[in-house]
């Protein structure tokens, strides 16, 4: 990833570019010098930091979708939920949707605040073994917006992994925003020295979003981020009186099943679109405490599970590679 500093340049090529300090847009800019020497090439040292603060971490899973407005934050922060509903595993949910961070809602969080200890940023807690960092929390407002390049960005998600006091945990689940850009690769680079179990992909049935989440798909392929599977949200929609399912999302090329044939990728579920979901998260609560009963919970709760196996799987196979 080719690092851009604030004080750059218009059309700085990166810190890590071959071309870093001698093209002509590098002329005149402070940076130059320390470029073109090669010095800025060299591993971010806080790559190996991160990589000792999460030594302690069991799993880590990345929730992705090329598309926004597909249901990320919200199949993260109920994945979340899932994994805490067991008392003897410590969860943490880290959101790195600088812009637009929704889980501080979602988690029924807002208007906390970060504490600053002397092991570094406290995450704020749900439960006692469900822990949730935002950048939400460090806003005054919910409304403010935050109009930041990227080189800020990536620092941001650089402190969030390096100075949160995670502690020991089972699963960090880590939500993103929609793209591959900026915010996906730096986190793919800052937990380069550790071990990720892979990545969730979302969408939705309809080929606008889906040929976005190919993209998406394709990133993780050209970064070696393994893909845990595919989930489907908004797939068809369950009528709470009649119990007749319609679809309000037309999977016109076959939705999220024909990708994952013709991309030999496991398709872990496909979520129901209910109105309780959506107002669960408005309120700041569990959907799946909340209407334990409906076909969309038993779906999730399907779905976390294979994502519980797959882990299970990873270590297993990685000990008798060992």
């Amino acid at each position: 990833m080719s690092n851009v500093p604030d004080n750059a340049n218009e059309h700085c090529p990166g810190t890590e570019s071959d071309q870093a300090g001698k093209t002509s847009s590098c002329q005149g800019c402070p940076n130059q010098k320390i470029c073109a020497s090669g010095a800025t090439k060299a591993p971010d040292p806080a790559i190996a930091e991160i990589g000792v603060k999460l030594s302690t971490v069991k799993h880590k899973i990345l929730v992705l979708s090329g598309k926004g407005g597909v249901g990320k934050s919200t199949f993260s922060a109920h994945l979340a939920h899932a994994l805490a509903s067991d008392s003897t595993k410590e969860v943490a949910l880290l959101d790195v949707d600088i812009c637009g961070p929704s889980i501080p809602r979602i988690m029924g969080l807002e208007g906390e605040q970060v504490h600053q200890s002397g092991s570094g940023w406290s995450p704020v807690y749900v439960d006692d073994n469900l822990a949730v960092m935002s950048i939400g929390f460090l806003l005054s407002s919910p409304d403010d917006a935050v109009i930041w390049r990227g080189p800020k960005k990536n620092g941001m998600i650089k402190q969030f992994l390096r100075d949160v006091d995670w502690g020991e945990l089972d699963y960090l689940i880590v939500d993103t925003p929609p793209g591959t850009s900026d915010e996906h690769l730096s986190i793919v680079q800052y937990l380069s020295s550790t071990h990720v179990d892979g990545a969730v992909i979302i969408t939705t049935p309809q080929e606008v979003s889906l040929q976005d989440v190919r993209k998406e798909i394709r990133f993780c392929q050209k970064v070696k981020l393994p893909i845990i599977g595919v989930v489907e949200n908004m797939s068809g929609f369950v009528c709470p009186s009649c119990k007749n399912t319609s679809q309000i999302f037309p999977p016109t090329t076959g939705g999220a099943e024909r990708m994952c044939a013709d991309l030999d990728l496991p398709l872990l579920g496909k979520v129901p679109l209910d109105p309780r979901i959506a107002r669960s998260c408005d309120e700041g609560k569990s959907f799946l405490s909340e209407v334990p009963d409906s076909p969309a919970a038993k779906v999730y709760l399907n779905i976390v599970q294979s994502i519980k196996d797959y882990c299970s799987n990873r270590v297993t196979e990685e000990q008798r590679s060992a």
